[in-house]
């Protein structure tokens, strides 16, 4: 699957929490700077209240992230695993064995916005990502690191 100029990759999950994320910011984050912009307000002199200044940074911020989000979620593709296929694309669940090592690993291949290695998801742009889209269980592939090149086995996809 190629990286298409400007497109987002999601699942169905990540799409939701995006949403939730942007719902939240423009709901509790708004009403929380107005309540902090109006007590701001009620010390009296604006130009020299640092809270004020803090409130309305705060705002500049949060409708900055609003508008990002907003931009990602236009671009925003859903992606669904095909179940006609038995190659690595993104929604897979992919288990690797290390050649030099023998070590397993297992992980979601997404799409860059839900990438989160602390969550066992690795981006389909990210060096793994790309060695492994497209080859099935069993194929070995090379991932050049900055520590040199890795092989590993494909084990297990789901």
């Amino acid at each position: 699957m190629s990286s298409d100029q400007g497109l987002q990759y999601f699942s169905k999950a990540g799409l939701a929490k995006l949403k939730e994320e942007i719902e939240y910011c423009k709901t509790a984050v708004r009403q929380e700077i107005a309540q902090r912009l109006e007590y701001a307000k009620s010390l009296g002199d604006l130009s020299e209240n640092s809270e004020y200044q803090e409130a309305k940074e705060s705002q500049m911020l949060n409708e900055s992230r609003i508008a990002e989000l907003e931009a990602t979620l236009r671009s925003a593709i859903v992606v669904e695993k095909s179940t006609a296929s038995d190659a690595v694309q993104i929604g897979s669940q992919v288990t690797i064995e290390a050649i030099d090592s023998g070590a397993h690993t297992s992980f979601f291949i997404v799409g860059a916005n839900e990438a989160s290695p602390a969550e066992q998801k690795i981006s389909h742009e990210s060096p793994l990502g790309q060695a492994l889209l497209q080859h099935t269980k069993g194929d070995t592939i090379e991932v050049h690191t900055p520590k040199g090149s890795v092989r590993y086995k494909i084990m297990e996809i789901v």
